[in-house]
């Protein structure tokens, strides 16, 4: 069977959420129908630790850290899940940005 969309679920800072907008927007990531920039925001609590040799945006290397952000979610083309990667990375502040693509089975458009 072929996977016509994906969901991602992109997880980012609240400061960030304005810059990803537009990103998104840029690649006409979101566009549902009659309708575009659709995409769901949730608040969550993100936890990490920095490892010897990496470079983090926010925490102390060795020690856990814990901030809220938000989970983004957006359906994109299956076509285009790599080029909307590209533009999320590009206006992402993380070094490892955690950006997850989940093959939609099937939606109600």
């Amino acid at each position: 069977m072929e996977v016509k969309y994906c969901k991602l679920e992109i997880f980012i800072p609240k400061s960030h959420l304005e810059v990803l907008q537009k990103a998104l927007q840029s690649v006409d990531a979101g566009h549902i129908g009659n309708y575009d920039c659709c995409l769901s925001v949730s608040e969550v609590m993100g936890y990490w630790r920095p490892l010897d040799g990496c470079n983090p945006y926010l925490g102390s290397m060795g020690e856990i850290s814990c901030e809220p952000e938000l989970k983004v979610e957006v359906t994109v083309y299956a076509e285009n899940v790599d080029m909307t990667i590209e533009a999320i990375k590009k206006v992402h502040p993380y070094e490892e940005p955690v950006i997850n693509a989940i093959p939609l089975y099937r939606t109600s458009f």
